[in-house]
């Protein structure tokens, strides 16, 4: 009232006065706003007063309720009410309340807000109190859906009834919730002047170590002398505004004897001034100081900021001067006054022009009457420290808008807060302790969400957050390390040259294909001698000559695959290996032939004359070509990548394309191995003279066992080791094959020259 008087480009020439009235009884309610509608004897020194017939506008709160009566009985004489206490849903009903305004903005986001400060210190456990009203519902359940947005739980709920009867017959079981509570946070809603307020009081003496989080008008700093563990702060939300410049300063130079009849000066004087108060001078409390001021109180007894409240009733009386202005410059405009010396305006012009007024206030801040353009709530978040001897300090740690993009709405000071003296540490507020990374989350049957057990991830997945419900798989390429917590790529890796034992292999296959090359040098040089010409000299060639073929396609095993090599392995391992099988089989059958055919006039003298045994080596391999041209066409080999075998390692293989095709080409080989083996061991008693049936019979025994072998070790191995088995069974094979079958002839060609002779052999057949 102050500032507008003074102020020279409001209501100039003009003063704007208000008479306060504190109802505490319904019957009074209604008396004393009659009155105060109607009165005509205000006495204001020095003004010209006596038009003056009754007020322009009637100023309500901070108590909705008292707002929500006065609305009812005011809107039968149609006088504008401006409500300054919390924005309350109801009051904005136009049909109910169509002259009352509130200044308050929307508290839509204000559920939101406290459970985005929920998730920023990661409280998930927490406890809900509030008062059992339309508003209080309402908050609930705008509490419940955005704790279930994110994850927050609540341990309890305590809904206080507004009736103090219905109230103290269930005190206990409300006090008994908080008491029992393993939420350290627990958060508040609901009128201070009701059973909540009585509620916490008791509760701050009855639970130590708790952080309440409420709004504003629980914002007060209590009297208490600690001797225990100082207490958590308590967190509120209130309304951002800016700061009034000159209002603490006018606060601090308040003079009791000039504002004694604000009911507030009295309790001030008659707590701190040592004034005299009684039954019959509660209103004028004698014998106080006539120069007492807030300035002597100390600074913890007297919060200075301006309240949510105090600020809307701010807003309020400029409201109201703003809309007397206005009418006022208008009625100038129209030449309808010349000077402004008694003019005189109804309550029922005000109506006209206030539901249209929005300024900008002394501070910067816009202030909009109108109901349906009210905008959202921003909120300061304060922490009352409170200290021993009941010494507090509230500090603003914070700050929400729902204005800013999700994510960004909430601002938190993380540098100034202080959960206790001296202590940084944000305390838990958990049902269960966090899972740390590597876990997942397991629900407890029966309990909350936020309840819950810790469980390992399973084999290759990984968890590096907390609080996570599902460990993520590391994708195929990638494997979990020991704690679980980070997929690494894997290795990738094949039989390579530069492997210890792909280069081992690769040296074997070349000596080998050395060797016999030089075994086919010596049957080459030695092809006159007799135990070349009695061994069929063309089919030792072509047997040493496919062996050679074996050694080298081993190399197509070893190396990085690709889809040339993958196709040339199975069909040069099927082709080269069927030849040289064949090739002993056509031996087998011709030294069978060459000893049962010795009769004069016998079938099978003409089988080995007319050559028939040559053509065992194109039948046998045209057949293995046919299975090989099916196998291309059916499912031909490609490159495959194994990611599963081998830990942590990716291996690059040949993937057979058509196991059927693969095994039929394997199985017709072993058939061929097993017609030789029988034919030879049938024929192993023949004379020993040109008879190498014994060394063909045990070369085939060595080539069953390795191949009869390879299969289960093969299906018994995992990645590169696979391909190394293979080749290890080629080479073996094939070495068997050269080592029985050629060995003794070159031992007797190198070193025993004298019994390759045609005497020597017509001696021993002689003999």
């Amino acid at each position: 009232m102050r500032e507008i008087n003074k102020n020279t480009h409001l209501l100039p020439n003009m003063s704007l006065t208000f008479k306060p009235q504190y109802i505490y009884e319904d019957m009074e309610k209604v008396k004393t706003t009659f009155s105060l509608l109607h009165s005509s004897d205000l006495n204001v020194p020095n003004y010209f007063c006596n038009k003056m017939e009754s007020p322009l506008a009637v100023l309500t709160g901070p108590n909705w309720e008292t707002s929500a009566r006065f609305g009812i009985f005011l809107q039968l004489f149609s006088f504008p009410q401006i409500t300054f206490g919390p924005f309350h849903p109801i009051l904005s009903d136009q049909e109910q309340f169509p002259y009352l305004y509130q200044m308050a903005p929307k508290d839509t986001f204000l559920a939101h807000a406290m459970v985005s400060l929920m998730s920023h210190f990661s409280w998930t456990w927490v406890g809900l109190v509030i008062l059992d009203d339309d508003q209080g519902i309402q908050f609930l359940s705008d509490m419940r859906e955005e704790m279930q947005r994110q994850q927050v739980c609540s341990s309890f709920v305590n809904i206080l009834p507004v009736s103090m009867h219905l109230f103290l017959t269930s005190a206990e079981v409300y006090d008994k919730r908080i008491v029992t509570s393993t939420a350290n946070v627990v958060i508040i809603y609901g009128d201070m002047n009701s059973t909540l307020g009585l509620s916490f009081k008791r509760w701050e003496y009855l639970v130590m170590g708790r952080i309440w989080v409420t709004v504003s008008q629980w914002d007060i700093m209590g009297n208490r002398d600690f001797t225990q563990d100082l207490p958590h702060p308590t967190i509120t939300f209130s309304h951002h505004h800016r700061d009034i410049s000159d209002f603490k300063e006018f606060i601090w130079t308040v003079n009791t004897s000039k504002h004694i009849e604000d009911v507030l000066m009295p309790r001030f004087g008659w707590m701190h001034y040592n004034c005299a108060s009684s039954a019959s001078h509660c209103k004028t409390l004698k014998n106080c100081s006539s120069n007492g001021s807030l300035e002597w109180l100390p600074w913890h007894h007297f919060d200075m900021a301006m309240s949510s409240w105090s600020y809307n009733l701010y807003n309020a009386v400029y409201a109201v001067a703003q809309t007397l202005h206005e009418m006022l410059v208008q009625e100038v405009e129209m030449q309808q006054v010349v000077y402004w010396r008694g003019v005189t305006f109804s309550h029922l012009q005000v109506l006209k022009f206030i539901k249209h007024t929005q300024f900008i206030n002394s501070v910067g801040d816009p202030v909009n009457i109108n109901q349906k353009e009210k905008s959202d709530a921003e909120y300061d978040i304060c922490s009352t420290w409170e200290f021993p001897q009941g010494i507090g300090i509230k500090v603003k740690i914070g700050q929400f808008s729902p204005h800013f993009p999700h994510g960004q709405q909430l601002y938190i000071y993380e540098d100034i807060i202080e959960w206790a003296t001296g202590r940084k540490q944000v305390p838990l507020s958990v049902c269960s302790v966090p899972c740390r990374p590597g876990f997942r989350k397991s629900p407890q049957d029966g309990k909350a969400d936020c309840c819950f057990d810790c469980t390992p991830c399973a084999e290759n997945e990984i968890s590096n957050v907390t609080y996570t419900d599902q460990c993520v798989k590391c994708s195929s390429d990638e494997y979990a390390n020991t704690d679980q917590t980070q997929c690494i790529q894997k290795i990738v890796t094949f039989l390579d040259y530069e492997d210890p034992l792909g280069m081992a292999l690769a040296c074997a296959a070349l000596c080998f294909s050395t060797l016999t090359a030089l075994v086919l040098g010596i049957f080459v040089k030695h092809q006159d001698t007799p135990i070349v010409r009695a061994n069929n000299h063309t089919l030792s060639y072509i047997l040493l000559i496919s062996l050679m073929c074996c050694f080298l396609c081993s190399l197509l095993f070893i190396g990085h695959p690709n889809t040339a090599t993958c196709i040339l392995q199975q069909i040069t391992f099927g082709l080269v290996f069927t030849v040289a099988v064949s090739a002993v089989f056509t031996k087998t059958v011709t030294v069978v032939l060459a000893f049962k055919a010795t009769a004069p006039g016998r079938r099978m003298r003409c089988l080995l004359v007319s050559g028939a045994p040559n053509f065992i080596i194109p039948i046998c391999s045209l057949i293995q070509i046919i299975l090989c041209t099916v196998w291309l066409r059916i499912s031909p080999p490609f490159i495959d990548r194994d990611a599963h075998s081998e830990h942590g390692q990716i291996t690059i293989m040949c993937n057979k394309g058509s196991a059927t095709a693969f095994y039929c080409v394997l199985g017709y080989l072993g058939s061929l191995a097993i017609a030789s083996f029988t034919v030879a061991f049938l024929a192993r008693n023949l004379p020993d003279t040109f008879n190498e049936a014994k060394f063909l019979t045990f070369s085939m025994l060595v080539f069953c066992s390795v191949w009869v072998t390879f299969l289960p070790v093969y299906h018994s191995t995992k990645g590169k080791a696979m391909a190394a088995v293979e080749v290890f069974s080629i080479l073996a094979s094939s070495a068997g094959l050269l080592g029985c079958i050629f060995a003794p002839k070159c031992f007797i060609i190198l070193f025993r020259p004298d019994r390759n002779s045609l005497q020597k052999f017509i001696y021993k057949a002689h003999t």
